[in-house]
């Protein structure tokens, strides 16, 4: 496993033991970094190639994917900005590493970036992971996702994303064509043993 600064993300990479595998994009939650994911891709996706990113943004020297107001509250400008950015290093990585598009597994903020580069760059993943996401565009653009696979895992006592929040980003994501999953699990907005598994499952039948 490689850490680096090369491209225009500080990153880690681990190649992949089985190449039949999607390669994982790692996109952390609110003050995680590139390590921060990397044992829950380990687990969920063993022998998979793994890509994991730091966001650039800093909130009270906390890194993440894009700049928000308030608990919630988006500033959309910069979630467009930090997405092209986003789908512009998997880019550079997938030809730096010779990697077919990959599949995200974001959680949180990370979850959030990755429903954004769904929305505006859809050719940067091949589907995602969104464990705890919320619509990060109130208004997302015309997408066509043709048929992208997408597992969204929530949490029913999540007191950060209300129920509603995360079922509006599914609605989104179909409209635009992608195949969601969509399930709630008896959590808060920490991750579970069941999201462990669940992904799994779901990455599996990727393969």
């Amino acid at each position: 496993m490689t850490t680096t600064e090369d491209l225009a993300f500080i990153h880690r990479f681990e190649p992949a033991r089985d190449a039949a595998l999607p390669p994982l994009l790692l996109l952390h939650g609110t003050g995680g970094d590139e390590n921060d994911l990397l044992p829950l891709g380990q687990a969920v996706a063993p022998g998979a190639a793994l890509l994991s990113p730091r966001g650039q943004v800093l909130e009270n020297g906390m890194p993440r994917f894009f700049r928000r107001m308030a608990e919630g509250v988006f500033d959309e400008d910069d979630v467009r900005r930090r997405a092209h950015e986003l789908a512009d290093f998997i880019t550079a990585a997938r030809q730096q590493y010779r990697l077919p598009a990959p599949v995200a597994l974001g959680f949180s903020n990370g979850a959030n970036i990755a429903a954004a580069l769904l929305l505006l760059r859809p050719e940067a993943l091949a589907g995602a992971v969104l464990l705890r996401a919320m619509p990060p565009l109130r208004q997302p653009p015309e997408v066509a996702l043709g048929g992208k696979p997408v597992l969204m895992l929530s949490g029913v006592a999540d007191p950060i994303i209300p129920p509603a929040s995360s079922q509006l980003l599914a609605e989104q994501l179909r409209a635009g064509g992608a195949t969601v999953t969509q399930k709630e699990l008896p959590a808060g907005h920490g991750l579970t043993q069941m999201d462990v598994a669940l992904s799994k499952n779901w990455l599996a039948g990727l393969a």
